[in-house]
């Protein structure tokens, strides 16, 4: 570890908090539909939008309504996508003539794309053509990341609302998230990006010859504008196999820092839009407190130990870090805190392979996912887990002080808690009950490269990644196959909608109920107290639920590797 490095993690944390209250009040004068500097511009667009589909953005909905168009737009969007990467071959803006893609691998990237996960079993450069790529993926990279925001703001409604049975407009919010939001700060991000390198054109191709007098063809594409919204949607989907360790998606040492704040720096906006949308900021800082707290911690953790390396090579005389699957331009500073930040966060994109990471340094980023992607999370979906995580945690305290507890002024009774802990038992069912399957069955076995607890880490990492919607891989499976696309794909479905479901009834539930105002016996959810026992709460939850699968897989893979065994 260098002085350089922990440089590094504390001018990304600054720098980000920083930014957390401007990007809050953004996001807080969007959730309450009020004009910003870019109306004036894009307000026609917007009108227009309305007037084309019949909607009327004043018209407030129920959950159970604001459910229900949520979930057709989005299975609209699947099908929609699942077309486009089957008919791939007859399509237009194709220059490597591409075919269709099998059944299986559409069905796959069709719901990795739909959910906000970005799971990608095929290469990008070697699979898809550029209208796939723009039209097929990069669409879902804007409209699932808007779903998400919009259900986050259903959620701070149902808070701040005092016996009202409405939440908001589903089409209002992901048309202002979209238009207002991340669309302009995109157009600036890719400027950036192609600034500082990445190739934005609908060429297929560049023959180029390299040093050593290789001709050698080089892949191009609409990249920057692909890049932009895949790290600030929380997205990950990358232009190329490589994904952000390719150079063409991120050429600098300055690129890679842009890269970490946009994943990171609307999920903390969030906290402050949450604070002031319920009237006391502290709530969103508190909230935003245990986030980095919880994030801090799993960034030391790496850091520590891809700087110690690989005792084994150390007896054979080769010292120093591990730099296994890193890029040299990165380093391992810039690796690990990468790794934390996109499973931290609900994003797949990698600038380092995880399955090369020490034992310890790969579970700190698969313990993250298994915490239900809520240590920031993903663009929505982090902030309103995280919110789930608080009902339990205000459940226990309430327990403790022996009366109904609170939250927001909003009193958590049976209901809410019962649907809390239904979505919450989501993902352990799915990650757990899907890696005992391919744990057992010929097919599942067939997909790991490595053997031992490594091989069980790899079928355990895919699986997390999956139901937590993140998207990330170990890159030791081979994944590409119909068991898995297909078992894959059911789990992305299921981490992301089995839990927004029970969410938005919680939201519609305590929209209706009244304002209670905090009294002296109220538990204070704004102090190092509060603060303290959310991060036990998610801890706790995720390390009794997780740690056996932990045993098997990274922890044994550990001890083995302090025994002189490798995998």
């Amino acid at each position: 570890m260098t002085f350089q490095g922990w440089l590094l993690v504390a001018a990304f944390t600054g720098v980000l908090l920083l930014l957390a209250k401007p990007m809050g009040l953004w996001l807080f004068a969007l959730y309450e539909g009020r004009r910003t500097p870019l109306h004036p511009l894009l307000g026609p667009v917007e009108r227009g939008f309305y007037r084309l589909s019949g909607i009327d953005p004043a018209e407030e909905q129920g959950w159970r309504r604001y459910t229900v168009h949520m979930l057709i737009f989005n299975a609209a969007l699947l099908l929609f996508t699942y077309a486009v990467l089957r008919l791939q071959g007859m399509l237009p803006l194709n220059p490597l003539g591409f075919g269709g893609t099998s059944a299986d691998l559409a069905f796959n990237t069709a719901i990795s794309f739909t959910a906000n996960t970005n799971w990608q079993s095929y290469g990008g450069e070697s699979t898809m053509s550029n209208l796939s790529q723009m039209l097929g993926l990069t669409i879902h990279n804007f409209l699932s990341a808007a779903t998400g925001i919009a259900l986050a703001f259903a959620l701070f409604r149902g808070f701040a609302r005092r016996e009202m049975k409405t939440i908001g407009n589903f089409w209002a919010d992901m048309t202002r998230v979209t238009l207002y939001l991340l669309l302009p700060i995109c157009v600036v991000i890719a400027v950036f990006y192609i600034a500082s390198g990445v190739p934005q054109t609908l060429a297929g191709s560049v023959d180029v010859t390299t040093l050593e007098g290789v001709k050698q063809t080089l892949a191009l594409g609409p990249v920057a504008s692909q890049e932009a919204i895949k790290l600030l949607g929380t997205n990950g989907g990358g232009f190329f196999n490589a994904n952000s360790a390719h150079p063409f998606e991120n050429p600098t040492a300055l690129t890679n820092f842009v890269q970490m704040l946009s994943i990171f720096v609307i999920g903390t906006g969030l906290t402050y839009c949450f604070g002031k949308a319920v009237g006391d900021t502290r709530q969103g800082w508190a909230i935003l407190s245990a986030m980095m707290l919880l994030f801090l911690a799993g960034a030391a953790i790496t850091y520590w130990q891809e700087a110690a390396g690989n005792p084994v090579l150390h007896q054979l005389g080769v010292a120093g870090g591990n730099m296994e699957g890193k890029e040299v331009r990165f380093g391992i500073a810039q690796s690990a805190l990468f790794a934390v930040v996109t499973t931290a966060a609900s994003c797949g994109a990698v600038n380092a392979m995880h399955d090369s990471f020490t034992a310890l340094g790969g579970m700190i980023p698969l313990f993250n996912m298994q915490l239900g992607e809520v240590v920031v999370g993903g663009v929505g979906a982090g902030i309103y887990g995280f919110l789930l995580f608080a009902i339990l945690a205000i459940f226990v305290a309430g327990l403790m002080v022996g009366r109904t507890p609170e939250c927001a002024g909003k009193k958590i009774e049976a209901r809410e808690v019962k649907l809390a802990v239904l979505a919450i038992a989501v993902l352990p069912l799915v990650i757990l009950g899907f890696t005992a399957i391919a744990s057992v069955t010929g097919a599942g076995l067939a997909g790991p490269l490595n053997r031992g607890p490594h091989g069980f880490s790899e079928i355990l990492y895919a699986f997390t990644s999956a139901a937590a919607n993140n998207g990330s891989a170990f890159a030791g499976l081979s994944a590409n196959t119909p068991f898995y696309n297909g078992m894959l794909g059911v789990a992305m479905w299921i981490g992301r909608f089995f839990i927004i479901v029970p969410m938005l009834a919680i939201a519609g539930g305590l929209a209706e109920k009244k304002y209670t105002p905090p009294t002296a016996g109220s538990f204070p959810t704004t102090g190092p107290l509060w603060i303290g026992l959310l991060i036990g709460i998610v801890a706790i939850v995720g390390g009794l639920t997780f740690l056996p699968s932990l045993a098997l897989g990274p922890i044994a893979d550990h001890l083995a590797m302090m025994g002189g065994q490798l995998f």
